[in-house]
């Protein structure tokens, strides 16, 4: 995503995920204040060690994972950002690119760190409904409550 016109903070954080490697989760702390809360459909910690965990976790669970930032809005300490995060499951297919589209809220702390990282994404239409033989279940729960 091209960065003009973002605040340093914001620039920052999207040229980070963007470019983020399994190395990098070290790096963190340049990103997320020591007391950063994080949350998403399957996590909610806080503290440094434990967003640093999950992001971890993430390099153990998936190959290649990569977050593509396809728009930024910000006003004062908070921004929104809407995002693809693109990856190959290691447990299933590993040939097919999967893609989970979603939205992050970030709360910048004084010195320009992350404070709060909230994601909002559907883990049933973008992750479930993809995986072989819950993915079936989760189409027919969908078709019988739209019914």
């Amino acid at each position: 995503m091209d960065t003009t016109g973002l605040s340093p903070e914001l620039s920052r954080v999207v040229v980070f995920f963007e470019h983020l490697s399994r190395a990098d989760v070290a790096r963190l702390g340049e990103i997320y204040s020591v007391d950063a809360s994080f949350k998403d459909p399957f996590n909610e910690v806080r503290g440094l060690a434990a967003v640093s965990g999950i992001f971890a976790h993430m390099f153990e669970q998936v190959h290649e994972p990569r977050f593509v930032v396809t728009s930024a809005f910000e006003q004062g300490a908070q921004a929104f950002l809407a995002w693809e995060f693109r990856f190959r499951m290691k447990s299933f297919d590993t040939r097919t690119l999967q893609t989970v589209r979603g939205a992050t809220h970030l709360r910048f702390a004084a010195d320009g760190r992350v404070a709060l990282h909230r994601d909002y994404w559907d883990a049933a239409e973008e992750l479930y409904e993809k995986l072989p033989l819950l993915g079936g279940l989760m189409r027919w729960l969908k078709r019988r409550a739209n019914a």
